[in-house]
């Protein structure tokens, strides 16, 4: 499987994702424990490279994530303020 850059970076996804969480005071660690919760196995590490660029996010990550985070999934794709 290719993974396409996009601007430099394997997601659009990560600045927010960053954003979001950083507005809610919560650290990687716990983003982690809470997407664990919500059924997707990830580290702190992979958090730390999703918010950089580093690592893809596939789509069933990215509903997690914004289910977790409070926010839209079209929020996190910059598709809306």
């Amino acid at each position: 499987m290719k993974i396409y850059d996009y601007n430099g970076k394997k997601n659009i996804s990560g600045d927010r994702i960053r954003q979001a969480r950083v507005v809610q005071r919560m650290r990687q660690e716990d983003l982690a424990a809470k997407l664990q919760i919500a059924g997707v196995n990830m580290e702190r590490d992979s958090i730390s490279r999703i918010e950089i660029g580093t690592r893809f996010v596939s789509d069933f990550e990215l509903k997690v994530f914004a289910k977790v985070l409070g926010v839209s999934v079209l929020w996190l794709l910059d598709m809306e303020e």
